[in-house]
């Protein structure tokens, strides 16, 4: 079964931290999805781009509105997500909390829907 875990951060930690402490953080996060990579279970990563360079579309009235930035201001944003392909929630779950994100932010595990296949 197919599941998405979705990293939301506050956009301004990460940029905040000192150098050193940054290239940690992402040689943890390599380390974390070579693992997923050798275990079969990595089906697609994407990192997102800062949410000042996102563009929104939506409906208002019959009218479509597209608007500079995200829609919702929230302090938490999506910064990206990894799709894997494993057993079951336990093995998902199993994924997240190894995730180097879930100590500063938060990493929804969502499983693909039921009618998508």
């Amino acid at each position: 079964m197919q599941y998405a875990l979705l990293f939301y951060t506050d956009e301004t930690t990460f940029p905040a931290l000192p150098p050193e402490t940054r290239a940690a953080w992402m040689a943890e996060m390599r380390e974390w999805r070579q693992a997923l990579t050798d275990a079969g279970a990595m089906r697609a990563i994407l990192r997102l781009a800062p949410t000042e360079t996102a563009t929104s579309v939506r409906c208002d009235g019959g009218e479509v509105l597209v608007t500079d930035g995200p829609f919702a201001e929230t302090k938490e944003v999506l910064g990206g997500f990894v799709l894997i392909d494993c057993a079951d929630l336990d093995a998902a779950l199993t994924w997240a909390r190894c995730c180097p994100i879930s100590r500063a932010g938060t990493v929804e595990v969502r499983p693909e829907h039921p009618e998508a296949r």
